[in-house]
């Protein structure tokens, strides 16, 4: 009997196995929580649904055949299935471990058990001991910032809900058999329903976090572990094991952990991908085509969001294409880390020294053979100029989905084009037109903030664009050492040195606050002229125009700032001030555009009327004399920017290109956002 047991336990595995990637697939395309309403309505879900309850009652069968201790470790199994299901062959090494740790328990646990009755007692001190570990679970995944340590304790915690009904099942069957039902069966019964609730639902919020064999992992070592310690505590099913035997199980049960910690960390890590002949076409890995008008080595906002975009989506699996134009002007092939980048023919502009297109017949020639080359499951665009424009148009022509997300203000371009006042109004309203059609093939559009989100509405954009966060890295940020070469207090900007960025406005208030010193990150048209105004003001020797810096350098500025300063007044999001902000640094802010979405006043930092001079020097000498104060808004800006984190915003992608992609309607992802 216990043979034919374990070999039930091993069909009800691939069953699981099989359940989990067709509703992880699902799951994990949805933005935000999922909800059930959405859930039963996609035949995917349901799928897995049947596969797991059948799975479920397999187990059953083997479990009145069997000691607990015996058949539900068998499910284990399932972790090496779904890995393999899944293709990913990289994470078989620690699937291994996890699976030697748990057939390591199971041969000791075996050893040394005994079937026993279980009765009322015994399930209610079940109950107790599993209700706290579920609630102590839920409560730190549901804290955490961290999808690799959310989905661990999302997952671990609906594994100690399904180990408990485990108990309840094993009670229900062995009822049966004996043929003793009663009340306290019907109770049981209903115990096992909620638990099955609780744990599935726990179940789909771990798939939201990662792979599906990480939550698979979670489930089927925690659950063996909890149900194989309350059958040996609480139901009595150990047999006085020798010391030795106890000691193995508890260092295979440490291996297994090992296993699925070592498991997480590797969802979250960047893998090597390579190009497969045909498109990928399946719920996990897709292969993207980012198109971006500027890219690094450029140094701007926009370029800083591609590269994170480009870079966050190969972590996850996908291939990852970038077309843009190159820096030096020939058309090129280049890897960097996991990202392919395709960079067409460029020529430079009159207008900036760092500003360069493509000729529309020269990037069209380009991309519709990059694009018949890489055959993308979908395109991505981040702005309508001359790379996203054809990018989008060969894309349609091809029947490939697109996804578009708008950067773009005409005040951003007017500096660098020199455009004249009398003339911008024409120019702006003609901008905004062009955007309109050149993004309505697109499936899916974005903005930055819901201010960029109502801007493209007020200019002509029908109403279905839908705001979603640039993100950002923010323990790169956070977890930076200040390095002080001044003991003045000192006020960052990092930016373009352009117009719209009014730096004038910040380099005057300066001079109005004694002692205050000045860190001006960037370079653009302006700087000679603001240069000049420094020395003018009598304030040269407290500012330094550094220019375009490092990565590391950046990194160090921000760490050492007692305060940032983002006077320009055509930000969509402004990557910066986010950065200063993941950096722990209050924020003094134009009241312009999206930079209010940053800033609560008072909280963690002030606002200031654009122009206001006077203001804005108050703002910064009230931040800077207060060192509490400081620190208070510098936290407080910590705390705030969480909500910006980049896997929030991978999250929302996937989930958009899943809709774009006709996987999940778009009514189900607004709802749910």
């Amino acid at each position: 009997m216990t043979i034919i047991a374990i070999l039930l336990a091993i069909l009800g595995a691939v069953f699981f196995a099989v359940g989990a990637l067709l509703q992880h697939g699902v799951v994990a395309g949805m933005p935000g929580s999922p909800r059930i309403t959405d859930l039963v309505r996609t035949p995917r879900w349901l799928g897995g649904l049947l596969l797991l309850g059948g799975g479920a009652g397999v187990h059953a069968v083997a479990l009145g055949m069997a000691p607990l201790t015996v058949v539900q470790p068998v499910g284990v199994l399932a972790v090496a299935i779904t890995a393999v299901l899944d293709r990913r062959r990289r994470d078989l090494p620690a699937v291994a471990v996890t699976t030697l740790g748990v057939g390591t328990f199971v041969m000791v646990a075996a050893d040394s058990t005994t079937s026993t009755a279980v009765g009322a007692n015994a399930q209610l001190r079940a109950a107790f001991i599993v209700l706290g570990i579920v609630a102590a679970l839920t409560l730190i995944g549901a804290i955490s910032s961290r999808p690799a340590i959310r989905g661990m304790c999302f997952g671990a915690a609906g594994g100690a809900a399904y180990g408990f009904v485990s108990v309840l099942m094993r009670a229900v069957s062995l009822e049966v058999r004996e043929g003793t039902i009663g009340f306290e069966t019907a109770v049981s019964a209903a115990a096992m329903v909620v638990a099955l609730l609780v744990g599935g639902w726990l179940v789909q919020l771990a798939y939201r976090c990662g792979p599906p064999h990480l939550a698979v992992a979670c489930l089927t070592v925690v659950d063996p572990l909890v149900a194989v310690g309350l059958g040996a505590g609480v139901l009595g099913e150990a047999a006085q094991p020798a010391g030795w035997a106890t000691a193995v199980a508890l260092a295979a049960a440490a291996v297994a952990v090992g296993g699925v910690v070592a498991l997480s960390r590797s969802s979250s890590s960047p893998v090597q991908s390579s190009r497969s002949e045909q498109p990928v076409n399946d719920d996990r890995a897709l292969r993207i085509v980012v198109a971006a008008e500027t890219y690094p080595p450029d140094v701007n906002g926009a370029a800083h969001f591609a590269h994170r975009l480009a870079t966050g989506l190969a972590g996850r699996g996908h291939e990852v294409h970038v077309i843009t134009v190159d820096p030096e002007g020939e058309a090129r092939t280049e890897r960097t880390g996991d990202v392919v980048v395709h960079r067409v023919r460029s020529h430079r502009t009159p207008f900036h020294r760092t500003f360069r297109i493509g000729l529309p017949w020269e990037v069209s020639s380009d991309v519709s053979s990059l694009l018949r080359e890489i055959q993308p499951d979908l395109v991505h665009v981040q702005a309508h100029f001359v790379v996203g424009r054809y990018v989008l148009r060969h894309a349609a022509a091809m029947g490939v989905p697109g996804v578009a997300t708008n950067h773009f203000m005409p005040e951003n371009l007017f500096g660098h084009l020199h455009v004249p006042e009398w003339l911008r109004g024409a120019a702006s309203r003609w901008a905004w037109r062009d955007l309109t059609r050149v993004f309505s093939t697109a499936r899916v559009v974005t903005a930055p903030t819901p201010r960029a989100v109502e801007l493209l509405h007020s200019n002509g954009f029908p109403q279905r664009a839908i705001a979603v966060s640039c993100g950002i890295d923010i323990d790169r940020y956070r977890l930076r050492t200040a390095v002080r070469d001044s003991a003045d207090p000192t006020v960052l900007f990092v930016g373009r040195l352009d117009e719209e960025k009014r730096v004038d406005e910040l380099l005057r208030a300066v001079a109005l606050v004694p002692g205050l010193r000045a860190e001006i990150v960037g370079d653009g048209s302006c700087r000679a002229q603001w240069e000049t105004l420094a020395d003018d003001l009598g304030i040269a020797d407290r500012v330094r125009f550094r220019g375009f810096v490092s990565e590391e350098d950046l990194l160090d500025a921000y760490a050492s700032a007692d305060l940032f300063c983002m006077p320009g007044v055509a930000e969509l999001q402004s990557l910066a001030t986010m950065e200063a902000m993941a950096a722990g640094k209050p924020v003094v802010v134009a009241d312009a555009m999206a930079l209010p979405h940053l800033c609560r006043p008072g909280y963690n930092g002030w606002l200031f009327q654009p122009g206001d001079v006077a203001e804005l020097a108050d703002r910064l000498r009230a931040v800077t004399a207060d060192p509490a104060t400081q620190s208070r808004m510098g936290a407080a800006s910590g705390k705030m920017i969480a909500a910006h984190a980049l896997e929030s915003t991978l999250d929302a992608f996937e989930a958009h290109y899943a809709t774009a992609m006709g996987r999940i309607p778009a009514a189900a992802v607004d709802r749910a956002a």
